[in-house]
């Protein structure tokens, strides 16, 4: 995803990593914008706890650099400690699946980005563990109900960005058996996030009938998984203005209610 970032031009002076987990994008951004001030934002306060990036070895014998790495903030995504317009680029990698309804993460990160900052992100599109879905084949909820990027396009306009650009690809892991697959999907922390999850009631037989129709699916001996990654980003633009200079403010009044 951080290839992406190649074709911007982009200096911000703070760059919020939202839904850092446990750094992974902390050493990539750092190198890039190496003058920004770089924080990472997530909700659970044990992934903080690793996420570090302590200084080079050199920088810290000389006591350069932060010795702590990035500032870490325990925070919900949809109320971020951080003033109006503060940040350059807000980065978030593969969270918005998360979410029942990512508009309101949307809302806020473009009430947290500057004038002319850049929100860029990826996510999971509708076709990811679609093998999985059709094993089951019961009509419940057993997985996330991954957002279509087109609509994902239609919520940065509705919140407020400009010139969203969308594009996805689609991955296909493989694996030994339908319990590595699940062990992996839990390692990762997947569940599914819908309210109308069956709440992991499945009997024997929903497993068992599960199970044989993955086996039909095993292409050169292993299981196919799909992952849909959709990206998006889009800027914060300047407000529109009248012909006499004056800003026009979008009043919504369902929002206000």
């Amino acid at each position: 995803m951080q290839e992406r970032l190649d074709y911007v031009t982009l200096s911000p002076g703070r760059v919020v990593d939202l839904g850092c987990s446990r750094g992974g994008s902390f050493p990539g951004l750092a190198a890039r914008y190496p003058d920004a001030e770089l924080i990472g934002v997530d909700l659970v306060p044990a992934m903080l706890k690793v996420a570090s990036t302590p200084p080079p070895v050199w920088q810290r014998w000389f006591g350069l650099g932060r010795p702590s790495g990035p500032l870490r903030l325990a925070a919900d995504a949809v109320c971020l400690p951080l003033a109006a317009g503060s940040a350059g680029l807000l980065w978030s990698n593969l969270l918005l699946h998360w979410l029942d309804d990512p508009l309101p993460v949307m809302r806020e990160a473009h009430r947290v980005i500057e004038t002319g900052g850049l929100f860029m992100f990826s996510t999971l599109g509708p076709d990811t563990l679609k093998e999985l879905r059709k094993a089951f084949g019961d009509g419940y909820v057993h997985t996330q109900r991954f957002i279509d990027m087109h609509d994902l396009g239609d919520m940065l306009l509705a919140a407020g960005f400009a010139d969203p650009v969308m594009d996805m690809e689609v991955v296909t892991l493989t694996y030994d058996d339908l319990d590595s697959l699940l062990a992996e999907l839990r390692a990762a922390g997947s569940g599914c996030a819908m309210n109308g999850r069956l709440a992991g009631l499945c009997g024997r037989r929903t497993w068992h009938e599960a199970r044989l129709a993955y086996e039909k699916m095993r292409q050169q001996g292993k299981l196919p998984a799909s992952f849909e990654v959709v990206y998006g980003h889009a800027w914060r633009a300047a407000p529109k203005a009248s012909g006499d200079g004056r800003s026009i403010i979008r009043f919504d009044r369902e929002r206000r209610r």
